[in-house]
């Protein structure tokens, strides 16, 4: 048996260095032989790995951009990279190659068993993502469809502030994790658009379950995965992340499985061409491709990514982007009193905060692209890839290249931006800064651009305000055990979406003339 084990040991030896040797000169080649955007000097088999902070990847790479420009070649590994750092470079990229860099660089927490079937985000360019896209922006985040759900994003925000006043009652000065209620909020959004129901409501089990298995998936997703960088390590998957995924992404399947079978028992015998469609699921129950390039029907296994996806990509941004705008406002007293005093003055007491108000709260609307310039939900958006070589801006694309574009570096730019690292959203009440995030500024891109910017950014438009808006209005903020604002923990880490290392936790107090539910 020793002597079996010392064979396997040696042999394994000899195919990483067989391995390494060939990864070094293929490197040595594609250097010679076309022209990479600059980058530090890779090592064999691990690239520039080593050559990476101990901070935030975000962070590591736009130091190194500083050193070696703002389109950059780094080796994760055998994984070659190109690092987009500016504004100008990113309209370059979006701009003039959009088409060839629209590919998607799949990472192993995000490989299901059956591929890439019904999922936007993972997909490759092509007539099935094209045909997920069109149904995104013409049924799910159309304006109409949004209009007539303003209703159910109203309760879900007005429940988020009732959690908040019954857990608060039992006492004073009463501390609570801000973020808790804000995901909760997001999540219960979510389920009412897809299945018109609470999921997270005390009663309901099924929903606790698939709040459960959604937040593990969320979790091992931002995790690092040494099997990205070293292929060979893939089949073994040694930190376990791409099993422990799809044990969890099942669990979900299993629960999103029976409400999309109690929904379409609930169907039988009706026409449902003729009835008004109430939410998402009815929508994919009722769609009806062409059979050539679309399916005649979404299979379940289908219905069931869409809806997983809808999750994923709805809450944990929504809960990171409030939380953020939360900690710099209560980071920075001035800018809060100023904010508040806007929504207090402009509202009528007694009153709730709604949809048609957000229009009339400039600062407000300013507060949200400041925390988005600050905060980008994901720094580097989802990873994009050369389906093609390309040349861009003088430099050889080669393909399957992922593509990085760092919007947090972008967004704190010194050369775009005035004192960038400073949360000031008077920046965008001046006439000269009118830069909307719709894909078009490309200082300002933190739901990306072009044809992969992400479809739910209308949405994300009305909630974000609101959500925000209702709880500045509702209570006065204040830190516990005599913590003063300027002391507080702003550091960042990276899960999914870039989140503050130290949750959020303060003390609401009711405002007297707020509306109290």
């Amino acid at each position: 048996m020793d002597y079996e084990v010392v064979g396997i040991t040696t042999l394994s030896l000899l195919l990483w260095l067989v391995w390494a040797i060939v990864t070094d000169r293929r490197h040595r080649r594609s250097e010679k032989r076309n022209q990479l955007p600059p980058g530090p000097r890779p090592w064999p088999v691990v690239g520039n790995l080593f050559q990476l902070g101990l901070g935030p990847a975000h962070e590591s790479f736009a130091d190194l951009a500083t050193k070696h420009g703002p389109i950059m070649t780094l080796w994760l590994g055998s994984m070659g990279t190109v690092l987009v750092s500016s504004s100008e470079v990113a309209r370059d990229m979006f701009k003039n190659h959009d088409v060839v860099l629209a590919g998607r660089k799949i990472y192993e927490a995000m490989k299901g068993d059956f591929g890439h079937e019904g999922s936007l985000i993972t997909s490759q360019y092509g007539p099935h993502w094209r045909m997920l896209r069109r149904l995104s922006t013409t049924e799910f985040f159309v304006t109409s469809r949004l209009d007539a759900m303003l209703g159910v994003r109203q309760r879900c925000i007005d429940r988020m502030i009732d959690f908040i006043q019954n857990d608060i009652s039992s006492g004073t000065n009463v501390e609570i994790d801000v973020g808790r209620y804000i995901f909760l909020m997001a999540f219960n959004l979510i389920g009412n658009l897809m299945f018109s129901k609470d999921l997270l409501d005390p009663k309901s089990e099924r929903g606790a379950k698939f709040f459960h298995y959604a937040g593990k998936v969320m979790e091992l997703a931002g995790q690092p995965n040494i099997a990205d960088f070293l292929p060979f390590l893939r089949w073994l998957d040694p930190q376990g992340i791409r099993r422990n995924t799809q044990s969890n992404v099942n669990g979900a399947f299993d629960i999103a499985g029976e409400f999309i079978q109690e929904r379409m028992e609930s169907m039988e015998g009706k026409n449902s061409t003729t009835e008004n469609r109430k939410d998402f699921l009815d929508v994919l129950l009722g769609f009806r491709g062409d059979g050539v390039e679309e399916p005649s029907r979404f299979s379940s296994r289908t219905i069931n990514v869409i809806v997983f996806e809808m999750f994923t990509a709805g809450t944990d941004t929504t809960t990171s982007t409030i939380e953020w705008a939360m900690a710099e406002l209560i980071h920075s007293p001035k800018t809060l009193k100023k904010v508040q005093e806007e929504l207090r003055s402009n509202i009528t007491p007694g009153k709730k905060l709604e949809e048609k108000d957000v229009q009339n709260l400039p600062y407000l609307k300013a507060v949200i692209k400041e925390t988005l310039r600050l905060h980008p939900p994901l720094p580097f958006l989802v990873p994009h890839m050369a389906m093609d070589s390309c040349n861009m801006l003088g430099y050889y694309i080669p393909k399957e290249t992922q593509i990085l574009v760092n919007v947090w570096a972008i967004g704190r730019d010194p050369k775009v931006w005035e004192d960038p690292l400073v949360f000031k959203p008077e920046r965008f009440l001046e006439p000269n800064n009118m830069v909307d995030y719709k894909g078009h500024h490309f200082e300002f891109i933190p739901f990306g651009s072009g044809r992969r910017m992400c479809p739910a950014m209308p949405l994300a438009s009305r909630v974000l305000p609101l959500a925000l808006g209702s709880l500045l209005r509702s209570f006065d903020w204040g830190l516990a055990d005599g913590v003063k604002p300027e002391d507080m923990d702003m550091s960042e880490r990276m899960g999914i979406t870039l989140r503050k290392a130290v949750p959020l936790k303060a003390i609401p107090v009711p405002y007297c003339r707020a509306f109290q539910g």
